[in-house]
C-alpha cells in the first residue's frame, strides 16, 4: 500500500467548495441533484458540479459526489444515465451505499470510481473485499469500528483498496447513519435525504394517568436533547488512525458554513502535515484544539475508535463556540488597509483573530474603522456591508476574521 494521505472536506455550495480548497483540502465531497442525503439544502445542479470539478482540478484536487441514498426500482432504472452524467461532468468518484447502485454505476460509467459510503455499514474485511471485487476503489468505514478492527481489516484486504474514515463532525445516533426516527415522526426519511434531525429535538415524559402533565427527560442540567450525540473530534489521535491504515480523513458537514469548513479544514491540514513531517509538539496540538473550539459544536468525543466513547469535555447537550465569525477580507487597498464584508458586528478597538491557510494564531486590533467612503465609524454593524480598517500585511484576501467570546 502506498496511498497518499488525503484530507476530504464537505461542500454544500460553491462558497464552501472554494473555501475547502483554499484552506487545504485534497478533495471535496458534494451532493448532486439525485440520491444524496442532504437533498433539501445542499445539492449541486449538474452545471454546478461541472464547475466544482473544474475548480478542484485546476488546483490539482478531486471532487467526489454523494449518491448514497437508497434508490427505489424506478430510480435504479435512471441511475445509469446519472452515473454517465457525473462522469461527463468531471467527478472523480461517486460515494454509493446501495449494492444495486454500485453494480449499475460500475456497468454504465466504468470511468467513474466508486467509493462505498459509510451508510453501507462496512465493518469487516470480507465485506470490504466483496466491494473491491465489485469494482469499488475505496471503502468509507462504518463509524463503529475501533482502531484495532480497522488495522485488522487493512491487513486482510487488497492493498489497492483505499480506506476512508470520518475524523470530525456531527455523529448520528443510528448505526452508521441508518436512522428511522425522522421517518417515523415526520415521514421524512434520513435514508432518502430528508432528515428532520429529530434526534436534536427536546423531549418530555408524560405519565399515562396524568395527561397534560409533562416531566423533562434530562440528560443533565443543560438540556433535554437525550437522543443527540456528541461531535467527533480526532485531532489528538489522528496519527493512530493513520497507523491503522486509513489514508483519507473525512470531515462531516455539508450543511455547515464556509467559516466552519475553513476552520476545521485548516486545523486538520496542519495536523496531517505535522504528522508527515515528524509529529507536532504539545503546544502546536493545543493550538489546533483551540481552533476547533472556535466553531459551533456539541461536546467533543472520540467516537468508537477506542471502543467505549471517550468524551473530551463534560457532558453537555448545548452547542458550544468560543469565537464569532465577523467577516471576510475581500481585498487589500492601495493604502495598505483591508476591505471586509461584514457578517457579524464588531467594534473599533476589538481584538480580531485571523483565520488563514498561511498563518495560525495571528490577531490584531481593529484600528481606524471606516465605511467604504472613508467615514469613521465606531462599530461595524450592518451585515453584508463593506468596512475598511488597518490590518497587518499578512492579512490577505480570502482570510476570515473572528472575535473570541
Amino acid at each position: 500500500m502506498n496511498h497518499k494521505l488525503e484530507l476530504l472536506s464537505p461542500a454544500g455550495d460553491m462558497a464552501c467548495l472554494e473555501t475547502a480548497l483554499r484552506f487545504g483540502a485534497d478533495a471535496v465531497y458534494a451532493g448532486g441533484p439525485r440520491l444524496q442525503l442532504r437533498a433539501g439544502t445542499a445539492g449541486f445542479s449538474m452545471d454546478e458540479l461541472a464547475r466544482a470539478a473544474r475548480a478542484a482540478h485546476a488546483r490539482g484536487k478531486r471532487l467526489y459526489v454523494a449518491v448514497n441514498a437508497f434508490p427505489t426500482n424506478r430510480e435504479i432504472d435512471a441511475l445509469g444515465d446519472y452515473a454517465q452524467a457525473l462522469q461527463a461532468a468531471g467527478a472523480d468518484a461517486a460515494i454509493v451505499a446501495d449494492l444495486g447502485a454500485v453494480v449499475t454505476m460500475r456497468r454504465c460509467a466504468p470511468g467513474l470510481a466508486v467509493h462505498i459510503s459509510t451508510q453501507a455499514n462496512c465493518l469487516n474485511y470480507a465485506a470490504a473485499r466483496a466491494y473491491y471485487e465489485m469494482g469499488a476503489s475505496r471503502v468509507v468505514l462504518g463509524r463503529e469500528m475501533t482502531l484495532e478492527q480497522i488495522a485488522e481489516l487493512r491487513q486482510k484486504t487488497p492493498p489497492e483498496l483505499e480506506l476512508e474514515a470520518f475524523v470530525h463532525g456531527a455523529m448520528c445516533m443510528a448505526w452508521s447513519g441508518r436512522c428511522m426516527i425522522s421517518a417515523y415522526l415526520t415521514g421524512r426519511s434520513a435514508n432518502r435525504g430528508a432528515c428532520a434531525q429529530s434526534c436534536r429535538w427536546k423531549y418530555r415524559l408524560e405519565e399515562e394517568k396524568r395527561p397534560g402533565e409533562y416531566f423533562p427527560v434530562e440528560e443533565d442540567a443543560g438540556g433535554t436533547t437525550i437522543l443527540s450525540s456528541f461531535d467527533l473530534n480526532c485531532i489528538d489521535f489522528l496519527d493512530g488512525i493513520i497507523d491503522a491504515g486509513v489514508t483519507s480523513f473525512k470531515i462531516e458537514g455539508r450543511m455547515k458554513t464556509p467559516y466552519y469548513v475553513a476552520t476545521v479544514t485548516n486545523a486538520y491540514r496542519r495536523r496531517i502535515d505535522g504528522i508527515v513531517s515528524g509529529g507536532a509538539c504539545e503546544a502546536e496540538l493545543a493550538l489546533l484544539r483551540r481552533e476547533l473550539d472556535a466553531v459551533s459544536h456539541r461536546a467533543y468525543a472520540s467516537g468508537f475508535y477506542f471502543g467505549e466513547m471517550k468524551r473530551h469535555a463534560p457532558e453537555d447537550g448545548h452547542y458550544l463556540q468560543d469565537c464569532r465569525f465577523v467577516g471576510t477580507v475581500l481585498q487589500r487597498l492601495p493604502s495598505g488597509r483591508v476591505r471586509v464584508e461584514l457578517r457579524n458586528r464588531f467594534v473599533a478597538g476589538a481584538a480580531l483573530e485571523v483565520l488563514s491557510p498561511n498563518s495560525i494564531g495571528l490577531s490584531f486590533v481593529a484600528h481606524n474603522l471606516t465605511g467604504p467612503d472613508g467615514t469613521p465609524v465606531e462599530s461595524a454593524g450592518v451585515p453584508m456591508s463593506l468596512y475598511d480598517l488597518d490590518a497587518p500585511e499578512a492579512v490577505q484576501p480570502g482570510d476570515l476574521l473572528r472575535v473570541r467570546s
